[in-house]
């Protein structure tokens, strides 16, 4: 009997011991406590349905759409404050003597050979040579360019080729996963993955690289690795649909640290769209002045949230003031999209043309209004721009706008156009400065950007503007075209 109760006892123990080790070994942790009733694990899968996303599809299809952008150009000494906020991004290879050569990235967008890629990428070249994955080679010509969104529009002398559609880049959300495709490196056709970071990024790199009017950055964010020679490359969804052009990263060293930005597609479908048919971009202004909302703000002026944008000023003349918007207002939409920084809400408006017409809805205190807004172009006009009359301002290198009705009693003008802003350009060169206010060319007065291309359309020659500074300073200038 005993010898049955010792058996028994070694068998109990034996159990115990087994149950705990299948216990401590085979139990998945899970945070619960012995005793407890477990919750069933739930696998989530990536987004895309039942199964994990596959971008292979994506991919296979974006390769032979995404091309290798060589640009040649005169070796040119570097200024003395040197910074270029694209250098690192633009894969070149300089040299001491003879032309210089940098690399980027392109995106076929149609059968016929248009190609979409970055203006700093091109902006500079005298040759531009367009690599396809299949590895034949073209020479391709600059249809247009646009400084304040960073694009360009290329063309190749060929047809039947892959191209990528376009997708909405106002659908993109938050988290979802992308594909970013390009060169870097010189590495043709390379393909990394990562999801969406943000959208409606201001990066403030397109005003420091330009020098124009009004830049455009409303990026949309994401951790796909971008290198240098990315630049002007394909951002796609999973389902292998255009959603951006990669334009810069993050960066401290030059190279990709966790952060790129891709300037959204809705963007570029448009500035394509008006270098084709117009041959230049035509830009669209609300004529306000804008911030974001941020706590100290929301205290001060006892708003309720944070959402919209703040509108501080309104132009005299502009859009906004016709319409009815005024100063303290807060913008929350532009048409149907909602809009909750000045980034996003430039991108929005950035979408229409002079004389289009958009409703913008404002908060005026507790009350909320639908506003129908006429846009106008950056001369204050319902009206598009011709390319002509573009190339003449470029050709002078300075934005301009009218002089205030408080300016021109203070200083006793009956006319004048000021000049806000300059680049490089024949104004500069004269030694115009910023402020400048332009009464006369060659006798004639000049009160509005059409008076300024009527004195100098045709011109040849010499050119002499006459003006005054805001201190009542007169002054003289001449140049030549």
């Amino acid at each position: 009997m005993k010898k049955f109760f010792g058996i028994l006892a070694s068998a109990a123990l034996g159990g115990m011991i087994a149950l705990s080790v299948h216990y401590y070994i085979f139990t998945p942790v899970q945070g619960v406590k012995p005793g407890l009733p477990q919750t069933q694990v739930k696998y989530v899968n990536m987004p895309g349905g039942s199964a994990p996303v596959d971008f292979v599809s994506a991919a296979e299809n974006t390769v032979h759409a995404v091309v290798h952008v060589k640009t040649t150009y005169k070796s040119e000494p570097m200024s003395s404050n040197g910074y270029d906020p694209f250098r690192d991004f633009f894969w070149g290879f300089p040299q001491h003597q003879g032309p210089q050569v940098s690399s980027g990235s392109g995106v076929i967008i149609s059968a016929d050979g248009y190609i979409v890629t970055n203006n700093h990428v091109v902006e500079k070249g005298d040759q531009i040579e367009v690599t396809l994955n299949d590895k034949r080679t073209f020479t391709a010509e600059v249809v247009g360019t646009d400084p304040s969104t960073d694009l360009a529009l290329l063309k190749i002398k060929e047809n039947n080729l892959p191209y990528l559609v376009y997708g909405n880049s106002d659908d993109v959300k938050i988290g979802e996963w992308v594909l970013a495709v390009g060169n870097p490196f010189n590495l043709t056709s390379t393909v990394t993955a990562g999801i969406v970071s943000a959208k409606g990024r201001n990066i403030n790199i397109l005003g420091a690289s330009t020098g124009g009017p009004s830049p455009i950055e409303s990026f949309i964010q994401t951790d796909a690795a971008v290198n240098p020679g990315n630049s002007g490359g394909a951002l796609v969804s999973s389902s292998g649909q255009l959603i951006g052009i990669n334009t810069a990263i993050a960066s401290n060293t030059g190279s990709y640290s966790g952060y790129s930005f891709a300037v959204p597609v809705n963007i570029v479908k448009k500035v394509v769209n008006d270098l084709l048919e117009f041959g230049t971009v035509q830009r669209a202004f609300l004529g306000v002045s804008i911030s974001d909302i941020d706590s100290k703000l929301a205290k001060e002026k006892e708003f309720s949230d944070l959402k919209g944008v703040y509108v501080g000023g309104v132009t005299e003349g502009g859009s906004a003031e016709e319409a009815g918007i005024k100063p303290g207002d807060v913008i929350t939409k532009v048409g149907s999209i909602e809009v909750n920084n000045t980034s996003s809400l430039l991108e929005q408006i950035g979408k229409f043309r002079p004389n289009d017409k958009v409703v913008i809805t404002v908060k005026r205190g507790s009350k909320e209004m639908n506003i129908p807004v006429v846009l106008k172009n950056k001369n204050g006009e319902n009206k598009l721009v011709s390319k002509d009359s573009e190339d003449t301002i470029q050709l002078l290198g300075g934005l301009f706008e009218p002089v205030s009705k408080e300016e021109m009693n203070k200083l006793g003008l009956t006319n004048g156009l000021k000049v806000t802003s300059l680049d490089a350009g024949k104004l500069r060169s004269a030694g115009i400065k910023e402020g400048f206010i332009i009464t006369s060319i060659d006798k004639k007065k000049i009160s509005t950007k059409e008076d300024l291309k009527s004195a100098l359309e045709n011109k040849k020659g010499g050119v002499l503007i006459e003006g005054v500074y805001p201190n009542g300073m007169k002054a003289y200038y001449a140049f030549g075209i």
